[in-house]
């Protein structure tokens, strides 16, 4: 599963640094996903949203077995 989130966060990937920002994947669990978020994004007071509504959203849509997208 990590292989099929690594393809999909590539996809995200380019909105992230258009802005300044970029994402990591630093492992996936039970179907939670853990991403750092780096650049701009690392300190943005709307991370949190990005992670969610963005991030998260996107790759549940991909990979129907995630369950949630955290950040560490």
């Amino acid at each position: 599963m990590k292989d099929k989130v690594e393809a999909a966060i590539e996809k995200i990937r380019p909105f992230l640094q258009r802005d300044g920002g970029d994402i990591k994947l630093v492992d996936v669990v039970d179907g939670v996903v853990k991403v750092k978020l780096q650049g701009a994004c690392g300190s943005c007071p709307m991370s949190l949203m990005t992670l969610k509504m963005g991030v998260e959203k996107q790759l549940k849509q991909e990979i129907p077995e995630i369950k949630e997208v955290v950040s560490v």
